[in-house]
């Protein structure tokens, strides 16, 4: 039985209302290939199979296009197009090949599994067999509440896996999307719309000096660096429940970036006389406050709201097209974290930085940017230091020590760059404010990851 069941066009949908597969039956989609004569038939989920019939099948079985949802064949040919189906008793597999084109294999995604890949992890160097027992020991519950782990290797995707939700999925990886704004700040810098990161914030933002409070000379002395390296002189630290500029108590206030600039100067209570400097001169003190006035900052330079100037200047260039931003109760986009991206694209931001600031040969930040943003500026610990909103620390497999840099959130989320194995890994959590969350997908990192290379 034949028939011409939608119209043509490169982005069809597949319409079969009405018809279902027979029992033991299979349903065959034909789509040509140009030159002609080519025709590739591949299995795909139930989803696929209510889509294309418009209902649930009523037994059979049905073989359709090359990619793993419909329509994701234009992708790979301009001028494929459906012509029709048939329907076959047999379960025999159709494949016929004609003229000078090479054979096209596509394999469907299938959730908590690894998906169709453009390059093996053996080819990059890694081990295939340690990255499954990785995916074996989370399907397991050896670790707890992962929703992804990706590996890019030499800018191929060599590993992906997702244990919930799937490849569309935004995620919540809480403050580690502060990196993002280090990479707004450097991009507005080399427009010269910001003169540098030694730009007085309360010069910038006149209008908040003019009402601030708990006044002091030093409060005019701080910079951009100070907010993107988190040393500010102002009394605010995210690690402790007792700071005034806690972020839990700027979320229950309407104006943000005023509860931020009207915190007091910091103390320090120090034994002896004298003080030690800190290492590269600078007091680390966690502070989503200050990040979040950097908003304000970007949107007072460009003239643009900063959800728009990282449309436009950042994501439409990476090819980052769903993205979903918080916002402050005055409407300002939040640049402190919890910007929700899909695990692909946050893979992105640090293939970007890995290579440069390039992406696909077009510069998107300079080159002397990212070498600024991923050196260190202040100490956060023994092993642990802080470049401009990027965490930088090495981490060890083996025998083996690689340095890295990497964006960091609650809940155990990390967004990794390793150089000197030119690799950027993905591992996504939902262990918030849970003990051991960090530690649990460091050794994701190194017992299987890095353990991985060969």
């Amino acid at each position: 039985m034949r028939g011409k069941l939608w119209k043509e066009g490169l982005d069809n949908i597949f319409r079969l209302d009405g018809i279902s597969v027979p029992p033991n039956s299979t349903l065959y989609v034909k789509i040509p290939v140009a030159p002609p004569g080519l025709k590739i038939f591949s299995e795909h989920s139930s989803a696929l199979k209510r889509r294309a019939i418009g209902g649930r099948p009523s037994g059979g079985r049905i073989l359709t296009d090359f990619g793993p949802a419909l329509g994701t064949y234009n992708r790979f040919c301009s001028r494929c197009r459906p012509i029709g189906v048939e329907f076959e008793r047999s379960f025999m597999f159709l494949l016929r090949l004609a003229g000078l084109i090479a054979t096209l294999l596509f394999t469907s995604i299938v959730a908590n599994s690894q998906s169709s890949l453009p390059v093996s992890p053996d080819t990059a160097g890694l081990s295939d067999t340690r990255l499954r027992a990785l995916g074996a020991a989370i399907r397991s519950g050896e670790f707890k509440n992962i929703g992804s782990v990706l590996v890019a290797r030499h800018g191929k995707l060599v590993y992906e896996a997702y244990f919930d939700g799937d490849a569309a999925t935004l995620r919540d990886t809480r403050s580690a999307t502060k990196s993002i704004t280090d990479v707004l700040v450097g991009i507005a810098l080399d427009e010269h719309k910001l003169s540098g990161v030694d730009a007085k914030i309360l010069a910038l933002l006149p209008e908040r000096a003019r009402k601030i409070e708990n006044p002091d000379p030093r409060k005019f002395e701080i910079t951009v660096e100070d907010f993107l390296t988190m040393s500010s002189p102002l009394e605010c630290d995210d690690w402790n429940d007792a700071s005034r500029g806690n972020e839990e108590r700027m979320y229950v206030v309407e104006d943000w970036a005023q509860f931020i600039l009207d915190l007091p100067i910091r103390g320090r209570m120090h034994v002896g006389e004298k003080i030690a400097p800190p290492p590269y001169g600078r007091y680390f003190s966690y502070c989503t406050g200050g990040v979040f006035t950097l908003s304000e900052v970007l949107e007072k330079v460009t003239g643009e709201h900063t959800d728009r100037y990282a449309r436009e200047k950042l994501f439409e260039p990476l090819g980052i097209k769903n993205v979903e931003w918080a916002y402050s109760p005055m409407n300002v986009p939040q640049t402190g974290g919890g910007l929700r991206m899909n695990s692909r694209d946050l893979l992105k931001i640090a293939q970007l930085y890995l290579n440069g600031g390039v992406w696909e040969g077009k510069r998107i930040v300079s080159a002397s940017w990212v070498k600024a943003s991923t050196s260190p500026h202040a100490q956060i610990d023994d092993a642990t230091e802080y470049g401009y909103l990027w965490w930088l620390k090495s981490f060890k497999a083996g025998e083996k020590s690689y340095p890295a840099f990497f964006m960091s959130g609650n809940g155990g989320n990390k967004v990794v760059a390793i150089p000197s194995l030119d690799m950027a890994v993905v591992i996504t959590s939902t262990n918030y404010n849970t003990h051991g969350m960090h530690e649990q997908t460091e050794k994701i990192l190194t017992d299987y990851v890095l353990a991985a290379v060969e």
